[in-house]
């Protein structure tokens, strides 16, 4: 573990600690459960959120293509009674499909990824809300499709189904991002676009492949939430999911500059800001406090990553020509 991932790692520890003391009920097996429900669904689209920033670019989109996948994968199933493995295969697809518009946009027409995922952001919502004609949608009592509510809500041994979900696509991630010639390229580019080009490097292809990633774990969690919340409204659903991952890579070592962040990090900050957010629950504060917390935990991210980051890279060198 790097130095980061060990600070992350004690503060997640020491935010417990608090937590339990301030309400013994955050120990008990249902909240536990819960908490490791929603560490698991955020936790998902948030590594695909990260390993884009890794790449020094962001995605604004989870929170809108969530919604948008989450009516079309309620309309296959319930209005035109697509078969299950069918329309989730749809979605994950569409999910890849639109991370993969996003990733050419970006290296194609050389567009800048605040810019693309906003927009993403606006159109899938408008998309929702218009296919959806503004109408609340579900799944009523989920007949024919049991095994599939079952993979994306039930639980295993008590371990909510989310949850071991995402440790699986975690391990997945890590082995590509930490263990593979891809995941070197991936951090060489986030540290110097231009120098990975000229030493050879695929550039085009790995921002690309990143943005796919993160559209594809995006559908992923569409189908998670989706399930869970069996509700979903167009115009509400999915508000804010990439303010929490956004929050969730910073705190977990990644920085905004790109060229660093870790998968075990990005887990451990979706953990951190799960428990903060338990904790507001827990101690009836007012959960609109959510966005405040969300806010302030991104602002010390990005302090000390402009900070931490200075002293170790030192002041930035110029050259005066003669």
């Amino acid at each position: 573990m790097t130095r980061k991932e060990i600070g992350v790692l004690l503060l997640l520890v020491v935010l417990c600690a608090v937590v339990a003391v301030a309400s013994p009920q955050f120990l008990s097996v249902t909240n536990l459960q819960n908490v490791g429900r929603l560490v698991g669904t955020y936790g998902i689209f948030s590594i695909g959120v990260g390993i884009v920033i890794i790449t020094g670019g962001i995605d604004l989109s989870v929170g809108s293509i969530c919604a948008l996948l989450g009516i079309l994968l309620s309309m296959m199933l319930v209005e035109w009674h697509w078969p299950a493995g069918v329309a989730l295969a749809a979605v994950i697809a569409i999910g890849a499909c639109l991370g993969a518009i996003h990733g050419l946009l970006i290296t194609r027409l050389k567009l800048q990824p605040f810019i693309v995922t906003l927009c993403g952001l606006l159109l899938y919502r408008g998309a929702a809300r218009y296919i959806a004609r503004d109408s609340t949608k579900g799944f009523g009592t989920g007949e024919g499709f049991e095994w599939l509510r079952a993979l994306a809500s039930g639980s295993v041994a008590g371990v909510p189904m989310p949850f071991v979900i995402m440790c699986v696509m975690a391990v997945l991630a890590w082995l590509l991002v930490h263990r593979s010639v891809w995941g070197r390229h991936l951090f060489a580019v986030g540290h110097n676009e231009e120098a990975a080009h000229y030493s050879g490097v695929n550039t085009r292809g790995v921002v690309a492949g990143a943005y796919v990633i993160s559209g594809t774990l995006a559908a992923v969690s569409a189908v998670i939430i989706a399930f869970y919340t069996n509700s979903i409204s167009p115009a509400s659903h999915g508000n804010f999911y990439e303010l929490y991952a956004i929050a969730a890579a910073v705190v977990g070592g990644c920085s905004l500059r790109g060229g660093e962040g870790s998968v075990l990090g990005i887990v451990m900050g979706t953990a951190l800001l799960q428990v903060l957010r338990n904790l507001v629950n827990l101690l009836d504060i007012p959960s609109s406090l959510d966005f405040a917390v969300m806010g302030a935990v991104i602002l010390i991210g990005a302090i000390a990553d402009q900070v931490l980051g200075h002293r170790v890279r030192g002041p930035k060198q110029t050259t005066k020509s003669l």
